[in-house]
């Protein structure tokens, strides 16, 4: 509840400030909730993708979910899971900026949800990417890695659910996509321009010993299709952002996408192309060979939505204003703090009821739907009305204030983000 009311930096101090235990001699035991005590968040990650299916997810629609990595700029000596990343948030095509911090990489549910014409991402599963270790015996994972890791998990916890894993362009790597097939998950992610396509083997004359192939011959590469002018391109209309629909020329066909050392992988590709000229080519690939160009884009788009989370958190949940220090509290507040954006979520469906969420507008500024800053707005509206409030009679013509509690709300809404 603290991290929920809290404005600003989420920090465990402004936590106890917000909740009226500025005073409280024992400070020190809501510290050690986060670099001491036992708890599982791997039990809390379980627990929250459960909600959120059953709230969110119907039955028999497939499971999406969405991961990608993000740095959290944080410096300081004490820090040991510190290293240097390139900053894409600053980062142009031109100019790469690089920062010191921590790299994190989230598995999120991406759903619609009532008030919006847009997909939301909702985090539930997070872990910290240690950068390269000197001298200890910490075996270094990559964001493929860890991607792989949480698929898995997923995997074992909806067991009878079909699973769509979308990813960006920097996972695109072969051996994360036969993993996908090996547990029976659909990857969908942006494809290399230069990626090796094959044809499937033909078959071996009896006679002939020695292994059978895994490929055939080598297809026409993706930059020679987008070149050539006789590229039977198809009209399709998908779903785009904002909720609208747009047209598109699509160009589709299957392959074999190898990389040496590893086996070969059956793909769809999809070649996208504005008619309008507006936006560039893209290539995007999925491991379903029998997925249509029509529900590999909407899934592409989906894609998006982590963006925005991860952009949201940082505006409206503190994210990047931890101070702690110790490994056990880093790894486990950021990934509270990504949870707590899903939380909110669900909290303010169960409030709403189906009726619309308030949005605050303006003369300058109509805002069209809700954004999580209002869903975040309607919780902490009920939450403090829920605690100061809730004694109070409708015959009742004033009600006196604690001091304290007076004092605690005029010194926290001038903060209220």
């Amino acid at each position: 509840m603290g991290a929920i009311l809290t404005p600003g930096p989420r920090t465990v101090t402004a936590a106890l400030r917000v909740m009226g235990l500025a005073m409280e001699r024992h400070f020190t035991n809501s510290h050690r909730v986060l670099n001491r005590a036992t708890w599982s968040a791997l039990r809390g990650s379980q627990i929250l993708l459960g909600l959120l299916i059953t709230c969110l997810a119907p039955a028999g629609a497939p499971v999406v979910l969405g991961a990608d990595d993000t740095v959290e700029r944080r410096s300081g000596r004490k820090i040991g899971a510190k290293g240097c990343y390139r900053d894409a948030v600053r980062s142009s095509q031109k100019h790469v900026i690089h920062c010191f911090g921590l790299k994190w990489v989230s598995m999120m549910l991406l759903v619609p949800v009532p008030w919006s014409r847009r997909v939301w991402a909702l985090p539930f599963l997070t872990a910290l990417c240690w950068p390269t270790a000197r001298g200890k015996p910490r075996r270094h994972k990559t964001s493929v890695d860890w991607v792989r890791q949480m698929m898995k998990q997923a995997r074992r916890w909806l067991p009878g659910r079909r699973l769509v894993l979308v990813v960006d362009g920097g996972f695109a790597a072969v051996s994360l996509a036969l993993a996908c097939v090996k547990n029976n998950v659909v990857m969908v992610s942006r494809l290399r321009w230069d990626a090796a396509l094959y044809h499937p083997p033909g078959a071996q004359p009896p006679a002939k010993r020695g292994p059978k192939p895994l490929k055939g011959k080598r297809q026409r590469s993706l930059q020679g299709w987008a070149e050539r002018s006789d590229t039977p391109w198809e009209t399709a209309e998908v779903d785009w952002y904002k909720g609208e629909r747009k047209t598109l020329w699509v160009f589709s066909r299957t392959a074999l996408w190898y990389t040496p050392r590893q086996p070969p992988v059956a793909i769809r590709y999809v070649l996208v192309a504005d008619p309008e000229a507006k936006l560039r080519m893209e290539a995007f690939f999925c491991t379903d060979p029998e997925a249509t160009p029509g529900e590999i884009l909407p899934w592409v788009v989906m894609r998006w939505s982590v963006e925005v989370t991860f952009e949201e958190a940082r505006a409206h949940l503190g994210f990047e204003t931890q101070r702690q220090w110790s490994d056990k509290a880093i790894t486990r507040t950021t990934p509270v703090l990504l949870g707590l954006f899903s939380l909110v979520t669900l909290l303010a469906l169960r409030l709403s009821q189906g009726m619309p969420i308030p949005v605050p507008t303006t003369a300058w500024y109509h805002k069209v739907e809700p954004t999580f800053a209002d869903c975040l707005a309607l919780v902490r509206q009920h939450l403090w009305r829920a605690r100061y409030l809730v004694k109070s009679t409708p015959e009742a013509e004033c009600m006196q204030f604690p001091r304290e509690v007076l004092d605690l709300l005029s010194h926290g809404f001038p903060l209220a983000a």
